[in-house]
């Protein structure tokens, strides 16, 4: 363990970022792969994942109904570089299809709107419920868009991105520190994790509406890339915002046990792109889950 810790910890270092990790594999007690998965770091959209679960159980009580249909405009729409806010013209769809914009897309504006009509009671919950001890969850995507244009002393939200986005000057935000902003673990995210493939986030056809759904994601440039195989499933979901490039995932090779991996980065530099780092990502989930299928062998 201390060989593929000290190789993660590497590839983190030649990318030019801090990273913290845990891997595990779901539904067996054993070995971990850890790198300061205890300690609090910034959610970004992996705090959607939370979401997620607060609505697949609003779902079962019946407080939403998945197929209700709702009206969206987009105009009014948190932004995102994704999703409902770039539409032209409003669309009707339901809480169901919200939540697969907000899960498969990393839709901002559906985000908001599922915790606006959740709220965060509901969020705290779920939290509890699940004993994530690091996690916080302090407002949607919207809130955290405002905090980056008020640190940046801007007037819009691009013109912020710019300016954190700039090597040359430094900025900085709350919304890029844990204490002040969102926050979790990557051992609280394997919990949540653990529980949607164990059918104990919510029921077991709303949990496994959620595999479904984390599967569907988008994103190739993380994790997936670890494992780029057909065969090969990686259901989850990624978070970006300034320096943070984070993915938590499940992975699931074909006859073996399931591996929930949750990768969080804080890069040195401000770039609003650095394949270097999502690249680290992805091999360092595949180191750790290369070391938990070792293990596995010779248990």
């Amino acid at each position: 363990m201390r060989t593929v810790v000290r190789d993660i910890n590497d590839l983190f270092v030649d990318a030019g970022c801090q990273g913290w990790l845990r891997a595990e594999a779901i539904g067996r007690a054993g070995n971990v792969v850890d790198i300061g998965g205890d300690e609090p770091v910034v959610a970004a959209s992996v705090y959607k994942l939370i979401v997620l679960v607060a609505l697949a159980r609003a779902f079962d009580s019946g407080l939403v109904d998945p197929h209700a249909m709702v009206r969206v405009v987009p105009a009014d729409c948190t932004p995102g570089p994704t999703g409902l806010s770039l539409f032209s013209d409003p669309v009707t769809l339901s809480w169901l299809d919200l939540a697969r914009m907000m899960v498969v897309l990393s839709d901002n504006g559906a985000a908001d709107i599922i915790l606006g009509a959740l709220g965060l009671n509901s969020i705290d919950a779920v939290i509890a419920d699940l004993g994530l001890e690091s996690t916080r969850v302090v407002g949607g995507t919207a809130a955290l868009q405002r905090q980056i244009i008020h640190d940046a002393g801007a007037l819009t939200l691009s013109e912020a991105v710019g300016l954190l986005a700039s090597n040359n000057i430094i900025h900085d935000s709350a919304a890029f520190d844990p204490a002040y902003t969102t926050a979790t673990s990557a051992a609280d995210i394997n919990a949540v994790l653990r529980a949607i493939w164990t059918d104990e986030a919510a029921s077991p056809s709303s949990c496994r509406m959620m595999r479904t759904l984390l599967a569907q994601q988008i994103w190739p440039h993380r994790i997936r890339s670890g494992f780029p195989f057909a065969d090969v499933i990686v259901a989850g979901k990624t978070g970006t915002i300034g320096p943070i490039r984070n993915e938590a995932a499940v992975v699931e090779i074909p006859g073996e046990v399931p591996m929930a991996v949750s990768i969080f980065t804080r890069a040195a530099r401000s770039d609003l792109s650095l394949p270097i780092v999502d690249a680290a990502i992805g091999r360092a989930a595949f180191l750790a889950v290369t070391e938990l299928r070792a293990w596995s062998r010779t248990e």
